[in-house]
């Protein structure tokens, strides 16, 4: 768990940071930690229809993990799957959304005993992206937990 940062009085009057504990409701912890299982799982995969599958689990895993600490969308707003309900409840993850969406079909290829159709590229790419969305849903679950952004960086021409 991540830590947040409180101020604590001192005798010269300064304030100074304290870390204590941010709470994350047991519900997101399980789906965070059987999306770190899944991910393991792709890893140790050598098959691609296997790594696949588990990389897209893991996903699904992280996108229910944030529906969980949002709240689902209302039935009235159409959502269905944990894709549309994770774009609903936290925009900014929208095209996360619509890239893990895209491989439905194949998954259920993969679920239905062809994962022959899966090109070891393709399962690889999943993977990784996985990861990365993993670890994007950590930073919204407890922004103190330890992950960094780094910053974009322009290249620029060398000087002649």
């Amino acid at each position: 768990m991540g830590t947040r940062q409180d101020a604590q009085r001192t005798e010269a009057h300064v304030y100074v940071p304290r870390m204590t504990p941010r709470a994350v409701p047991p519900a997101v912890a399980t789906l965070l930690r059987r999306a770190d299982g899944e991910l393991a799982a792709a890893a140790a995969a050598a098959d691609p229809g296997d790594r696949f599958l588990h990389a897209h689990l893991a996903a699904i895993r992280s996108a229910a993990a944030v529906v969980a600490l949002r709240g689902r969308p209302s039935p009235r707003s159409g959502a269905r799957t944990v894709w549309e309900m994770l774009a609903r409840v936290e925009p900014g993850l929208a095209p996360w959304s619509g890239y893990f969406a895209s491989g439905a079909r194949l998954r259920a290829a993969v679920d239905a005993g062809r994962s022959d159709e899966v090109a070891q590229s393709r399962a690889d790419e999943l993977m990784a992206c996985a990861e990365d969305f993993r670890d994007e849903v950590a930073m919204l679950v407890d922004p103190d937990a330890g992950f960094s952004r780094q910053p974009r960086l322009a290249l620029v021409p060398a000087a002649s």
